[in-house]
């Protein structure tokens, strides 16, 4: 054999562990650059000065790869997100730290090291290593090389997601024809994704110019928690809480589209209009979209809650610019704070929050208002204010529900006609998988975006009833298409509640989650997920 073939030596134990890793579905793995960088390492030098710039070269080559294998942020979501990243206390770095490893995975890896040692007196490993790395990459383009009569791009042909929109001649069904029946491949994913897009673009609620002057007047309160998913209460074990009676609609299956506060926010103000891409999320809307906007025009009084100054991120800021929320929020002087948040800034507890809005609305004059609260409480790294101690969520998502109780409860009692939305931005990212570890949200995974949903109509004539599910796949349209429904039903005027004309033909929306440089869609009954310019691929189960 030729001495100048010198095997893949040590760097064997590098792809070894990556192909445990891709078995344990832990990898977003590209064969090709491992292949290349295997055939970089193995190419045969004769000068030594050669092979050592080589090993130096292979360092941060080797390194780089590794972190381009897995599913952790990409450049284009770090550059995006970066200037927030300096926020973080140093106690919140070293929580995220101790999360980030994993002690069993450093047990396997302590074994492979053990048993790769042993063997390697025995065993010439490179050649098994190349071979493995040749059938991941040609596995693939030999099935698609194989002819099977359905591998056609999408077209706008088949299945049908059916809504109800308003226009200037009244209500007329929308439907949005959008194709799952070819294969998920990428170029067929796009074209979906593309369809998906278009179609939306065409979708709006229009509210009605004026209310008869015997319309009964309500409020509408918007609650938009942070970091709250149904994954996060089934983990929590607060299914059961006895909040969730107080709603009169739960939407079973409503995506949030997003996995970060901004985003989410400025996707439920704009929530008249069908959901735009997170590239035009930051481009002026038509005032047409913005939630709030259309309820002012009506007689509603804006009003902004937070539990939160509302500066990290320019949250607020960009709710002004790209929401219409122009309306400095309610005071929070004086009010009490049990948290500090990630960044050291203090949260104010939401019952003295809820209970300052109370009292102010019945000093106010305006006959219809429309608030938007924003909460923190929930958010990832919020510890104690008085030792500055990890609180758990758990703790912390039960006293939030308490409170949200006590408040319903509280309107309830008041004798005022309020009707209450409560959205979640996104989930907490509780308890991870195997692409994103706890708390990290860069993917919006269907347990980040699948959020509890809920509507009570506080002080109608009728009486309260069970709970309503509203099946199917929704989003942001649906709640605008509910509000508008409730203004022209007159709803808290009538002894009864017409519940099938509410309800009927409410916009359905497809699963579709995005953030910087990362998509996720539901595509016949599975879940893929796209990474920058990359090809899509199934999200790991």
């Amino acid at each position: 054999m030729n001495p100048l073939w010198l095997g893949l030596g040590s760097w064997n134990l590098y792809f070894l562990g990556k192909l445990a890793l891709l078995w344990g579905g832990y990898l977003n793995f590209h064969p090709l650059a491992n292949l290349v960088f295997a055939a970089f390492l193995l190419f045969p030098l004769s000068s030594p000065r050669l092979r050592r710039a080589r090993s130096w070269i292979a360092l941060p080559v080797g390194i780089g790869l590794f972190y381009h294998d897995t599913w952790l942020p990409g450049l284009e979501s770090i550059v995006s997100q970066g200037g927030q990243l300096f926020s973080f206390s140093a106690d919140y770095w070293l929580e995220l730290l101790e999360r980030f490893i994993n002690w069993e995975m450093v047990g396997i890896g302590f074994v492979m090291l053990t048993a790769y040692l042993f063997l390697v007196q025995w065993l010439r490993f490179t050649p098994w290593v190349l071979a493995s790395l040749l059938w991941l990459w040609l596995s693939p383009l030999l099935v698609s090389a194989v002819p099977d009569g359905k591998d056609m791009v999408a077209s706008s042909a088949a299945q049908p997601v059916k809504g109800l929109v308003n226009n200037e001649q009244g209500p007329v069904e929308l439907e949005q024809q959008l194709e799952q029946s070819a294969p998920p491949t990428t170029a067929n994913l796009n074209a979906y994704l593309d369809d998906f897009y278009l179609a939306e673009r065409g979708r709006k609620i229009k509210f009605p110019q004026q209310l008869p002057a015997t319309a009964t007047p309500f409020d509408l309160l918007v609650i938009n928690i942070c970091s709250l998913a149904w994954s996060d209460v089934e983990a929590s074990g607060l299914q059961q809480h006895p909040v969730w009676r107080h709603f009169n609609l739960m939407f079973d299956s409503f995506n949030a589209a997003t996995s970060y506060s901004g985003p989410a926010s400025i996707r439920l103000l704009r929530a008249s209009c069908g959901q735009p891409s997170h590239q035009d999320l930051y481009l002026p809307a038509p005032k047409e979209c913005l939630l709030f906007d259309n309820l002012a025009q009506l007689g509603f009084e804006k009003q902004v809650a937070l539990d939160h100054s509302g500066a990290f991120g320019n949250y607020l800021k960009e709710l002004k610019d790209l929401a219409g929320l122009d309306t400095a929020p309610m005071s929070r002087a004086g009010l009490p704070n049990d948290l500090v948040s990630f960044d050291g800034e203090s949260i104010y507890r939401d019952d003295a929050l809820f209970a300052r809005w109370l009292q102010a609305r019945g000093e106010s004059q305006a006959v219809r208002n429309a608030t938007f609260f924003n909460l923190i409480s929930l958010h990832d790294g919020n510890r104690y204010a008085k030792n500055r101690q990890t609180a758990p969520y758990k703790g912390r998502l039960r006293t939030l529900l308490d409170q949200l109780d006590h408040f319903l409860s509280e309107l309830e009692r008041s004798g005022r006609k309020v009707m209450v939305v409560v959205v979640p931005e996104h989930g907490a990212a509780l308890t991870g998988d195997r692409m994103q570890m706890a708390g990290l949200r860069d993917i919006p995974s269907p347990a980040i975006t699948r959020i509890p949903v809920g509507v009570a109509f506080i002080g109608t004539q009728a009486p309260h009833e069970p709970t309503r599910h509203i099946a199917g796949e929704s989003s942001y349209l649906a709640l605008s298409a509910l509000v508008a429904n409730t203004l022209e039903s007159d709803l808290f005027g009538k002894p009864t509640i017409d519940w099938n004309g509410l309800l009927n033909n409410l916009p359905k929306t497809p699963m579709v989650s995005e953030n910087q440089g990362t998509v996720v869609v539901h595509y016949q009954g599975d879940y893929h997920i796209k990474l920058g310019q990359g090809d899509w691929v199934l999200y790991p189960k």
